[in-house]
């Protein structure tokens, strides 16, 4: 049901946590902002990305970006554990592998998104909670470990998790993999907002979250949260409703910014799995969202999720200084716990608002499949062609009015009704025809037809 090189973003999550982000690992002397380190630098490795999408996407062209993101998780990793043989190397070691950290966990992430957003929002989603839940067992096997067998396993991981995102890619048609041109996209800054603020709010407890001996890819709401998303789409196929996630993400997440304030410390052992739960669905969500423009418009993924995963990386920094500056300053008479988890859950149940009421998710972001799975046959099968078009368009350099005229012929209009439908000109149409023929190298309706038919209907690829 899906095939284990599409669970490669399990084995780097299992990473980040055992190396750098909630670790049961007992690594001596790790300096104070080691952790910020990290997160900076795969943030920065994002952005520099993004402004160079251009020249070095897509990734999976070239070899030596896998191998440049491999050799840089390896070193921090053997660094982080040399410091358990030779403590007098704790300082230096540590930073320099919060550094190369960095820029490796910054590359493997745009290295999966890149696959990722070659797939339609239910492959995406089953796929990634699948991983999700994936990273959460090696986490529980790699607890039971002994050191040499752990620091071992532990470098092996990112090696493992690039060998499988190249073979994923392989496994995707050529047609559908990424191309080198950018295609011109306003990026969704509300989507990036929603997450943003999930990981604001997340930031907020996260420090509370690594109380007991899980971190943030192995808790149990983790867990739970991947396994019933993944049940779900597992059982409904064409009839998952993606807004059953923003129902999982938003109450837990609320919950778990209510439950400290309110209850204080006792409630830890709740709010954790909580907060890291609604995180999870969150990002679930957001990994279904910006992969289906990638699949549905030829956006980058370096471009999409490089802005979106710098952002939210951003925001979880200001969340967990937030909550220090709540908890350790004075916030005069009120309550600063209080005050700053009543913030958070408005601007989260706002944000959640605000994307569930947009009127144009459609036509601006692709984002149809958020509207529910009520569409018959004939509109799933009439929408594959549209994104058909749009993918025809992007690979052959087609205009937006060759597009529009292109998405006309697909419905078999013919050039007179298609000249009335967009009130242009006699012989414009025709004009327009010629050069969509020339830029796709055929010569006749049929080929143009062959060239457009969907083939039959796979229910993992119906909700687009």
């Amino acid at each position: 049901m899906v095939p284990f090189v599409f669970l490669g973003v399990g084995f780097y999550r299992a990473w980040i946590e055992i190396a750098f982000v909630g670790s049961f690992v007992s690594f001596p002397a790790i300096p104070f902002g080691a952790r910020e380190c990290f997160d900076g630098v795969g943030a920065i490795v994002m952005l520099i990305c993004v402004l160079l999408a251009r020249r070095i996407g897509p990734f999976y062209r070239h070899p030596s970006i896998f191998v440049l993101c491999g050799a840089c998780m390896t070193l921090a990793t053997v660094a982080l554990f040399a410091t358990m043989i030779v403590p007098s190397l704790g300082y230096t070691a540590t930073w320099l592998a919060a550094i190369v950290g960095g820029v490796g966990m910054g590359l493997v992430i745009l290295i999966w998104s890149e696959v990722f957003g070659c797939l339609s929002p239910l492959r995406v989603t089953l796929y990634y909670t699948a991983s999700i839940a994936l990273g959460a067992v090696i986490v529980y096997v790699f607890m039971g470990l002994r050191l040499p067998w752990l620091a071992c396993l532990t470098a092996l991981l990112p090696a493992v998790s690039l060998v499988l995102a190249r073979r994923s890619m392989n496994r995707i048609p050529a047609e559908k993999r990424p191309q080198p041109n950018l295609v011109n996209f306003k990026p969704p800054w509300k989507i990036f907002l929603l997450m943003a603020l999930y990981g604001f709010a997340y930031g907020i407890l996260e420090t509370r979250v690594y109380t007991d001996s899980f971190g943030p890819h192995s808790s149990p709401g983790v867990l739970v949260v991947a396994l019933v998303i993944f049940l779900s789409v597992g059982f409904r196929r064409e009839k998952f409703d993606f807004n059953s996630i923003v129902r999982i993400a938003l109450p837990l997440t609320v919950a778990a910014l209510w439950l400290v304030p309110m209850w204080g410390a006792g409630a830890t052992l709740l709010s954790g799995p909580c907060a890291i739960g609604g995180y999870t669905a969150a990002t679930v969500l957001i990994m279904a969202l910006c992969s289906n423009m990638c699949y549905r418009h030829g956006v980058s993924a370096i471009w999409l999720f490089g802005i979106e995963r710098s952002l939210r990386l951003a925001f979880m920094f200001l969340g967990r200084t937030v909550a220090n500056t709540g908890e350790h300053g004075s916030l005069g008479a009120a309550d600063g716990g209080l005050l700053i988890s009543g913030l958070s859950m408005i601007a989260v149940i706002m944000a959640t608002v605000l994307l569930l009421s947009q009127k144009n998710v459609d036509g601006q972001w692709g984002l149809s499949f958020l509207n529910g799975s009520g569409k018959s046959r004939a509109d799933k099968h009439a929408q594959q062609v549209d994104n058909r078009c749009a993918a025809l368009a992007a690979e052959y350099h087609l205009t937006a009015r060759e597009l529009e005229i292109l998405k006309l012929l697909a419905r078999h209009k013919t050039v007179g009704m298609i000249e009335r439908e967009l009130v242009i000109a006699n012989g414009t149409a025709k004009a327009h025809v010629r050069h969509i023929y020339q830029k796709l190298n055929i010569h006749s309706r049929e080929e143009l037809f062959n060239l457009l038919d969907p083939h039959q209907l796979d229910p993992l690829e119906e909700q687009e």
